[in-house]
């Protein structure tokens, strides 16, 4: 069966980018994925401490929730990822995650040596994201390390939703064109999965 994880990244357990999250999942499963899902906020989780015991074997060392969801990416065919954007970058629950998956890159890049710039995705990832505000490059900075994040899993950034202007919790409910977007881009993603 066809493996997806979502990741929520937001601080906020019904904010614009959970909500617009959960609809991609109901349209992923409509497709027939199977998914699996993760609340950066509900999990115990260290940042990064560069102490480099993943130098050995490029496992983290530190004994917590983040091996789970890694796990789970590993063993998946696809990642839904979301995060609300917070000084022009991810929340700082998504970053946390982000930065223990220095392990993953020290394994792919240090202990098996793969050739830098060269990767052949296996996988897909897709990153769904809002901002209050409506600057040109509200995005940017997120949307590429979310690219180098995926690197680490062999994922292809294939698909993203970005929305400018919503910021309060019901601002989905005064404009909910984005949610039906995320519903048909969920299943769009599936459906791109099971092609691949």
């Amino acid at each position: 069966m066809l493996k997806i994880t979502a990741v929520y990244g937001s601080p906020r357990r019904n904010g614009n980018t959970s909500r617009l999250l959960a609809r991609a999942v109901e349209g992923a499963r409509s497709a027939g994925a199977q998914v699996s899902e993760f609340r950066l906020r509900d999990l115990k989780m260290s940042p990064c401490l560069e102490i480099y015991g993943c130098k050995k074997e490029g496992r983290c060392v530190i004994a917590d929730d983040f091996h789970k969801v890694a796990e789970a990416i590993l063993e998946s065919d696809g990642l839904m990822l979301s995060s609300p954007i917070f000084f022009y970058a991810v929340s700082a629950h998504t970053k946390i995650f982000m930065d223990r998956c220095q392990s993953l890159w020290v394994k792919k890049y240090w202990i098996e040596k793969a050739p830098p710039g060269k990767s052949e995705f296996r996988r897909k990832g897709m990153f769904i994201s809002v901002g209050a505000t409506k600057g040109r490059k509200l995005f940017d900075g997120a949307v590429l390390s979310v690219r180098y994040l995926m690197d680490v899993f062999d994922m292809e950034l294939s698909a993203t939703l970005l929305y400018r202007g919503l910021d309060l919790e019901d601002d989905l409910d005064r404009q909910p064109e984005p949610l039906a977007e995320a519903f048909a881009a969920g299943a769009a993603f599936a459906e791109s999965l099971r092609g691949s």
